[in-house]
């Protein structure tokens, strides 16, 4: 076998051992056909003692997973240095030319810190993509070289803006780094510092070469940062994409055709014989416009499938939508392949697949729970899942039950059996002259309603907040201001239906207006929190003056559980809020507070604090509150890895007659993220995230999961059940929203977001899912139309 994992060294030789890398992410291959093989290495590097167990996992152009392996921990104890080399070997047989991806991730190690890996293959065009972990600030991929005795070189595509290059702890004996134009001819030589540090700047050149730049390290031990390609503008033309390889030969144009065409497999069912078809989103990465043929391939015979169009133009940074036709067969199943190539570029072609099959499919049935999510394949790939309404967010329901679902741009309900879509951008009246004839995106996810089936959403038009209102079932709304703060970093919540709640006017609204932060402490925020009221003068919606509850509130987290901060019946209003503390004051956790507006007497209670959430002056810990037939408000005190606090009013529709001491919700499992309802029995659901250590199937560290618990009336919480487990260990996140129609089903809106940037930047835009449960959770299924009343 070639070795082909080569860096040019100074005098143009090449190495001959692959190079080893630190971090995580992949290797990306443009395959011809006949055999791939890939052989890697990794070396345990022992610093911390962790378990590392390497994970790989080869996939084809449609990311069916064709082989994985996993290269463990070599048992070493922390601070013996570098481990013996292991190796593993993949291969597969190239039937059809396109790019295949290796992924490489590490248990307990989502940064790559604790291992060195390489890699050789016979396959002459690949490109590595450094991708580790995310981190809560500003994204950076440094490339981690550990070949100390060895020159190594790094191959780009440079910027066409002026753009930096550092290297940091380069050996100072070692000749100094170079950086050379694609033709090789010297840019810059990078004079190294006492301390191992170098850098250059290289001017602006719009009319630079496309080509790869190199540059050579005659020392293959360093940390190198390039602008554009390790880290990113807001203007650069391929931003969090870090390609790199260490040998120019090896390129191809990845970057200008990522995500040509998705998605990249897809898996239907039908009746036999039946008619379907099916969308394909083919997309233009190119920073100029782009012709991209398509056209339809048959493994075996060719069968009853044709593209609406063969061949779509697309401009800069743009993508299009292909309709695939396909006639099921009377048994069995069939597969189909669409090849995208780019006219301008035919060296490069991919193709996405399709598998039709008839009968009924398996998300059609009740779940088996846990439901376990793999790598590459998710609901679909597994279960055929295909939902045919819109999953952009949680769905809400109005009076007579029918569902509504916030886009970003518009809401989606079901009108004459169809789901019809009312766009923000044009057509929004407003009394307020400013309002009037703005194109509007929504300043929340949420859908409220009102006693008379008014629809209700927030928006911004232009940097002015608004409450959105519909009298017609979502045809048509109008805007009515929000006043003030149109400057200030702004959070806004509206009260939801959440079970027992709700009145015959707007929805009430808190405003968290940002007027501090801490450098010192992350998550610590300080806002000012108000709440507004609306209330109908003739046919004008109109708000009273802001009542401000609190000027020391820490903000409010609704990406995932989608807590609610108010529930209300009759004239009162109640409303959860945490604040921040004193970082200097020894608190148990954020301090949770709750407090009731009479709207007829226009007056607010006094605060009064119901319990703690760990750790304190985390914005993570937003609490939730939620009321049950009898009248009772329920609050789950948020937590960040903790257990939540629960407690209950003495008093119906009440918060300043006394509460029941905070109590966890049981065990000493770590929780975030509360999705809080209450059902017609008064069974209080949560779904929250809930890690799990050493479980499968990620035994050899630790993952979050999707679980739910209960806690009915009069009884205590039982432990949660897991519902969704993600495809690899280590950090997770659903965006998960729980809500609840009017006959007390549950539905959970959920998107699986995985730490690990080489897999979540391959598939462009989210895999939101929407199971619900009729029972009260006991058993779930995978939403379909009919569920949700159509």
């Amino acid at each position: 076998m070639a070795i082909l994992l080569l860096p040019f060294l100074a005098d143009n030789s090449v190495a001959d051992v692959p190079l080893h890398v630190g971090g995580t992410g992949g290797v990306y291959f443009l395959a011809e056909p006949g055999q791939l093989v890939i052989e890697l290495e990794k070396r345990d590097l022992n610093r911390s003692g962790r378990r590392a167990d390497l994970r790989a996992i080869l996939v084809g152009p449609d990311r069916r997973v064709i082989e994985e392996n996993t290269l463990p921990d070599d048992g070493q104890p922390r601070g013996s240095g570098r481990g013996p080399v292991q190796s593993a070997t993949l291969t597969t047989q190239v039937e059809r030319k396109g790019v295949y991806g290796l992924n490489i991730t590490v248990s307990n190690d989502r940064y790559g810190n604790e291992v060195a890996w390489g890699f050789q293959s016979n396959c002459p065009h690949y490109l590595i993509e450094t991708a580790r972990g995310h981190v809560d600030r500003r994204r950076e991929e440094r490339l981690v070289f550990l070949d100390a005795d060895r020159p190594r070189g790094i191959c780009f595509r440079p910027r066409a803006g002026e753009f930096g290059i550092e290297i940091r702890r380069f050996a100072t004996s070692a000749p100094p780094p170079k950086l050379f134009y694609s033709h090789d001819m010297e840019v810059a030589t990078l004079d190294v510092a006492a301390d191992g540090h170098a850098a250059c700047q290289v001017p602006a050149d719009p009319q630079r070469s496309q080509s790869p730049w190199r540059l050579h390290l005659p020392q293959g031990q360093a940390e190198v940062h390039i602008d554009g390609v390790t880290r990113w503008d807001n203007n650069d033309t391929y931003p969090d994409l870090p390609l790199w390889t260490p040998d120019r030969k090896s390129w191809f144009p990845l970057l200008e055709n990522r995500w040509l065409i998705t998605p990249y497999q897809r898996t239907a069912y039908g009746e036999p014989a039946a008619e379907g078809k099916i969308a394909f989103r083919v997309h233009n990465n190119a920073a100029t416009q782009q012709t991209v043929r398509l056209a339809v391939e048959f493994p075996g015979e060719p069968w009853d499938a044709y593209l609406a169009q063969e061949e779509v133009t697309l401009a800069a940074k743009q993508a299009q939508h292909v309709t695939l036709h396909y006639t099921l067969p009377d048994t069995g199943k069939r597969t189909l392949h669409i090849r995208a190539t780019p006219q301008a570029n035919s060296t490069f072609s991919t193709y996405a697949t399709l598998q039709v099959k008839t009968g009924r499919p398996p998300a059609a049935d009740r779940l088996e729970i846990p439901l376990i999510l793999k790598p590459y394949e998710h609901e679909n790939e597994q279960l055929g899942y295909l939902p045919q309404y819109p999953v952009d967010n949680q769905v809400y329901f109005d009076a007579k039950n029918r569902p509504f679902v916030c886009t970003g741009d518009g809401v989606v309900t079901v009108r004459d059996g169809d789901w019809a879509k009312t766009s923000f951008r044009k057509g929004i009246s407003s009394a307020d002259a400013d309002l009037a004839g703005q194109a509007y995106r929504t300043a929340s996810t949420k859908v409220a309603f009102d006693g008379g089936n008014g629809v209700y959403l927030l928006g911004f038009g232009g940097r002015r907040a608004a409450l959105l209102y519909s009298g017609d079932g979502g045809q048509s709304f109008a805007a009515a201001p929000i006043p003030g703060r149109e400057t200030s970093p702004r959070t806004f919540d509206l009260e939801q239906f959440s079970g027992h709640n709700g009145n015959d006017g707007p929805p009430p609204i808190v405003r968290f207006t940002r007027t501090a932060t801490d450098p010192r402490h992350r998550w610590r925020r300080i806002n000012d929190l108000e709440l507004f009221v609306f209330a109908w003068d003739g046919d004008r919606l109109l708000g009273q003056p802001p009542i401000l509850l609190s000027k020391m509130a820490i903000g409010l987290s609704v990406h995932s559980g989608i807590p609610s901060s108010i529930v209300s019946r009759g004239d009162k209003i109640h409303v959860a809020w945490a604040e921040a503390t004193d970082p200097e004051e020894d608190v148990p956790g954020v301090p949770t507070y709750v407090a009731t507006y009479d709207r007829r007497a226009k007056v607010l209670s006094k605060p009064v604090l119901v319990g703690y959430g760990a750790p304190p002056n985390d914005i993570h810990n937003t609490p939730s509150i939620t009321m049950d037939s009898q009248g009772h408000l329920h609050v789950l005190v948020g937590t960040h890895g903790q257990p939540f606090q629960y407690a209950r009013s003495l008093k119906p529709n009440d918060t300043s007659s006394g509460w029941t001491e905070p109590t966890s919700t049981g065990g000493d499992w770590r929780q975030t993220y509360i999705g809080f309802v209450c059902d017609q029995h008064d069974t209080l659901h949560l779904v929250s995230r809930v890690w799990q250590y050493g479980q499968p199937p990620h035994e050899a560290g630790h993952h979050a999961t999707l679980a739910h618990q209960q806690m009915p009336r009069h009884g205590s919480w039982a432990a949660p059940r897991v519902l969704v487990v993600p495809p690899f260990s280590e950090y997770s996140i659903f965006y998960h929203r729980l809500t609840i129609d009017r006959t007390a089903r549950l539905f959970l809106s959920y998107d699986c977001w995985s730490t690990y940037w080489f897999y979540r930047t391959d598939w462009p835009g989210d895999r939101r899912a929407l199971m619900f449960s009729d029972d009260g959770g006991v058993r779930w299924k995978l939403a379909e139309s009919p569920d949700l009343g159509r």
